[in-house]
């Protein structure tokens, strides 16, 4: 007893499949892909810090603090006194040579043009000094 599954006509030959078994290639895939994942090692997305341990000492010293104001006009204020560009530097070279280098807090106005302030940051960076704050920023939300 046969049976013929195909055209519907008996004496004619089955056609030919010509299309890939896909599925040994998958199976395959997934196992190397569940290998792939099991080997590849857990990432910690910490950062180990050696954090000193006891009390700090304690600074009784209290920094000095030098305010540097840029108006609406961009015109630089330093402790409330105008200065130029060139007078800037100077100031920023004579605190920047103290042995304890004062807190410097720069607080621009909203109006100023950030290129004046631009130049304040480079000319505070190029001198040396590393005690810098921008003030005030709460301005400048919308």
């Amino acid at each position: 007893m046969s049976m013929n599954v195909g055209s519907g006509l008996g004496s004619e030959e089955p056609e030919v499949m010509m299309d890939i078994n896909t599925t040994p290639l998958i199976d395959v895939m997934l196992v190397l892909l569940v290998m792939l994942i099991i080997t590849i090692p857990i990432q910690l997305h910490a950062v180990n810090l050696d954090m000193p341990v006891g009390t700090p000492p304690a600074n009784n010293i209290k920094p000095e603090k030098v305010q540097i104001d840029i108006d609406e006009n961009s015109v630089v204020y330093w402790q409330g006194v105008a200065v130029t560009a060139a007078e800037l530097e100077s100031d920023m070279d004579a605190i920047s040579q103290l042995p304890t280098q004062p807190e410097v807090h720069i607080r621009p106005n909203k109006g100023s043009r950030y290129a004046v302030f631009a130049n304040v940051l480079s000319t505070s960076k190029r001198k040396g000094l590393t005690k810098m704050a921008v003030v005030g920023s709460e301005q400048f939300i919308q």
